[in-house]
């Protein structure tokens, strides 16, 4: 996150006087850039300058050796309470007494005192306190304490005026050391988002300041004059084979040398406080200047040793097998994907990863003096792979990958080659490498109706307004042709303007991007809130009311909905006993998944309502009922072909495509194992069966308003014996039923014989009648007639129940199965089934003679449709 402090933002821009960092941030956020934090003041409290008058040692009894000190600091603020040297008679020693444990100061030296109530970072308030048998009434700072950082001369110990971080600074006795330092200053730091690269530059953010406020606004990019090269420079020579999508790595690539920089020079002051101010350290000033372009243009820039440096450079992929040592001393192995700069260095050598970081084969050093100075435009997405392979993300790599302004790397290295000069003392090369600058062009112009923005917005914007705002941002706004109706931009055959983004904006690239713009600068707070009215009559559908109504039906009888996530691993089909050619091993994988081990879309709930079943189990749970009502996805026919954007696809095309995309269905599923209730005086709960499953089913697709016919079969991941079919009026198989595999329940740790189902619930709702008509609830008697069938024991109760329906016709109201039964009585191979047949009319009582016809009809229709005998 970029961190603004205030005095370089005014910099660019015209900062009101007293203007906080609170209100920037606010001014910022009305145009998009979000608050992140805000720093005050790193110090505050009466921080001052203080002279040393006098120094004496004291050894301690712990071997350390401490210095009892005299510090005039100023007639406001120098209160003696104890003195390391006794006063001559009528002498008048205004100071301070301090103890200090650096040792690299002497009597007379100018040093940077916090006196009591100072808050340092941290924040460490300073208070007068006895300490090493002395009263030290405030205390002698060091750069890190004061949140500097390390001293720049590499120097250990408190901070000297004229020397490390307070080189060139002077100053009296009580002078303000909070303002000498710019530790006074406040800091705004941002949130970027991925599309608006070019606010992680000073540059940048200036220029949205004043979009938000209308102050003026200078361009630092146009304050450097590009001097005409005397010829090339170093060679340079783009050489990507490879490139990514048919887009190149690198497009521009300038190179500048400077010579004879004085290897002991240092970065200004001012330099230095600003890098430290917006989060970065003081190295050295070729690297401290390099940085500060960077952060103050947006443009990253690299300076590699010329003496290590071996012409030409190459930018190039990575051979295979190459290995890299990066500036932070980590041998990285390179992937041929990666842009590399390679020198002829050992042949052939790597000598940084393109756009991420430099090598430590041509880094700078303490000896350094020749330099050549690197800005180049490089692919934002081989960047941003690099930068993620590697894990490496940097400075360079955070703004490339966002997609920096391919007009900046000359007047970048040009500013940077100046500061070298000025400060260093170096001699700026006339020769310089600009290779692919004929390729740094503008965005390609967009079309723009006028009319565009007030209709996707809402809000009325003038012709005059659209202009504006994009004049505002850099654009170039021309009238543009008036629409026919058949161009974008233009379809409804009013004038339009013919917009050309500006070089540091890719990110606009269609008229949607430029509307955005126009909003965000005329005000989001102009967008009214208006909402929208639901028309009447529309509300839920019928398959959301009947899933629902499933989901209530299983919640009532006590089961716990739960979600999982839909994504499952490779073994879960052998897990749960799928058959090699099983089309629901058929299943989506994942391009990018969440997980790597779970790169597959389920192809049934059971395959992730399972895990969840045993994750329960796990946490404390003894039983389990649970179901879900979700998504299931089956893998299209084959790969998605590309359409042709020329013109509009066929219909065999797209027709392919819809073949080819997945399929998506509702299913719903549970799962009972252990205890169906909780034990008690009267015993322990009735452990879930098969039944209960089947029962389920039936409610659910009863909830709908369809019915179930059951039938025995054999279908993983269900134990073969006890497993059911579920089947609609129309004969369409939508689900299973029953009890799981003894294979599938130890594989997932679940309790001995646990149960389960899996409806297509749409299927289910397809079969139920559209609408129900309500049947007068008759005020007739009820007739009850039992039967009992032999059949053989193939034959389904639910066959049985069917011809039973069937047979006796309109005046049955109800039949139930009460009893099965096998044994010596019905045969070996036969069993026994008896049905409690409720009869009524809407007519009148039935007499004796129609429920004899009734019955007789029952027993003729399951003779007739499964070979049953009443049972005598």
């Amino acid at each position: 996150m970029p961190r603004i402090p205030l005095t370089w933002l005014a910099q660019h821009v015209n900062l009101p006087e007293g203007t906080s960092a609170l209100q920037v941030a606010t001014d910022l956020s009305r145009v998009g850039l979000e608050e992140e934090a805000i720093f005050g003041a790193q110090v505050t409290g009466p921080l001052v300058v203080g002279r040393v008058l006098d120094l004496v040692k004291e050894p301690q009894k712990n071997g350390k050796t401490i210095n009892w000190c005299r510090v005039d600091v100023g007639p406001e603020h120098n209160e003696a309470q104890d003195d390391p040297k006794d006063p001559q008679p009528g002498e008048e020693r205004p100071s301070r007494g301090i103890i200090c444990g650096a040792h690299n100061f002497v009597e007379g030296d100018l040093v940077v005192v916090s006196l009591p109530g100072t808050v340092l970072p941290g924040p460490f308030e300073i208070a007068a306190r006895k300490t090493y048998g002395h009263v030290s009434d405030g205390m002698i700072c060091s750069g890190d304490e004061l949140g500097l950082g390390p001293d720049p001369d590499g120097e250990d110990g408190i901070i000297v005026l004229g020397r490390g971080h307070a080189r060139g600074l002077t100053g009296e006795p009580g002078d303000d050391a909070i303002a000498l330092l710019g530790l006074g200053e406040e800091v705004v730091e941002i949130n970027v988002t991925p599309d608006r690269g070019y606010a992680f530059s000073m540059r940048g953010v200036a220029r949205e300041y004043a979009h938000a406020t209308g102050e003026a606004f200078t361009d630092p990019a146009l304050e450097v004059e590009v001097p005409a090269a005397d010829g090339p420079g170093v060679e340079v020579r783009l050489a990507d084979e490879t490139p990514i999508d048919g887009r190149p790595g690198c497009t521009r690539f300038v190179a500048q040398e400077v010579t004879g920089i004085d290897p002991t020079a240092h970065a200004p002051r001012w330099m230095q406080q600003r890098l430290v101010l917006a989060g970065m350290r003081p190295i050295s000033l070729i690297v401290d200047v390099t940085n500060y372009v960077m952060l103050d243009l947006g443009q990253p820039l690299h300076a590699y040793d010329a003496a290590e440096l071996v012409a030409p450079v190459t930018v190039r992929r990575a051979h295979a097998g190459e290995e890299l040592a990066t500036l932070d001393d980590k041998p990285r192995a390179l992937d041929p994907e990666d842009l590399v700069i390679a020198d002829a260095g050992a042949g052939d050598r790597a000598i940084g990863i393109a756009g991420v970081m430099g090598g430590a084969s041509t880094e700078v050093s303490a000896a350094t003096t020749d330099v050549v100075l690197e800005a180049a435009s490089f692919d934002p997405v081989s960047v941003a792979r690099s930068a993620r392979r590697h894990r490496l993300p940097s400075e360079a790599s955070k703004r490339f990958e966002r997609g920096v302004d391919p007009q900046l790397p000359a007047i970048a290295v040009t500013r940077a080659a100046q500061l070298l000069a000025e400060h260093g003392g170096g001699t700026v090369s006339a020769a310089r490498t600009d290779v692919g600058a004929e390729s740094a062009q503008r965005p390609a112009p967009i079309v723009l109706e006028v009319g565009a923005p007030t209709r996707l917005v809402g809000v009325e914007y003038t012709s005059a307004q659209v202009r504006e705002a994009l004049e505002k941002i850099g654009c170039t706004v021309e009238d543009g042709p008036v629409g026919d109706g058949s161009a974008e931009g233009a379809a409804d055959g009013g004038p339009s303007f013919l917009v050309t983004p500006p070089s540091w904006r890719p990110d606009l690239r269609i008229r949607e991007d430029l509307i955005e713009e126009i909003a965000r600068l005329l005000g989001y707070e102009q967008i009214p809130s208006v909402l929208p009215q639901a028309p009447g009559g529309a509300g839920l559908t019928r398959a959301q009311k009947s899933r629902r109504f499933a989901a209530r039906a299983l919640a009532e009888v006590g089961l716990a909905e739960a979600l999982s996530f839909p994504f499952v691993p490779e073994s879960v089909f052998d897990e749960l006993g799928y058959g090699a050619d099983d089309p629901r091993r058929d299943a989506v994988r994942l391009l990018n998944p969440l997980a790597d081990d779970e790169p597959l879309l389920r192809t049934e709930l059971l395959q992730t309502l399972l895990p969840v079943a045993r994750r329960n189990l796990g946490r404390g749970q003894e039983s389990l009922a649970l179901f879900e009502v979700d998504a299931v996805s089956r893998a299209g026919s084959g790969p998605i072909a590309p359409l042709p954007a020329a013109q509009r696809p066929t219909d065999a095309q797209l027709e392919a495509v819809r073949d080819a995309m997945p399929v998506q269905a509702r299913h719903l599923a549970a799962i009972l194992g252990g205890a169906s209730g909780s034990d008690s005086w009267w015993g322990s709960g009735r452990p879930w069966d098969w039944a209960d499953a089947i029962d389920l089913a039936h409610r659910a697709a009863a909830a709908v308003g369809a019915r179930l016919e059951v039938r025995g079969r054999e279908h993983a991941p269900f134990h073969p014996g006890r497993c059911a079919e579920l089947r609609t009026d129309d004969g369409a198989v939508v689900g299973y039923a029953g009890e799981l595999h003894p294979k599938v329940v130890k594989a997932f740790d679940l309790p001995a014989r646990t149960c389960a189902l899996e409806l297509d619930l749409e299927q289910v709702i397809a079969a139920a009648p559209a609408v129900v008509a309500a049947e007068p609830v008759s005020t007739y008697p009820l007739a009850k007639e039992d039967f009992a069938f032999v059949v053989e024991d193939s034959v389904p109760a639910s066959a049985v129940e069917a011809a039973i329906i069937a047979g006796i016709g309109d005046v049955l109201e109800s039949v139930h199965l009460f009893d099965v039964y096998t044994g010596d009585q019905v045969g070996e191979g036969r069993k026994s089934l008896a049905f409690a047949v409720r009869l009524r009319s809407q007519e009148g009582t039935l007499s004796a003679k129609e429920i004899g016809a009734a019955r007789e009809r029952c027993v003729q229709a399951v003779a007739s449709a499964v070979g049953g005998v009443l049972r005598a």
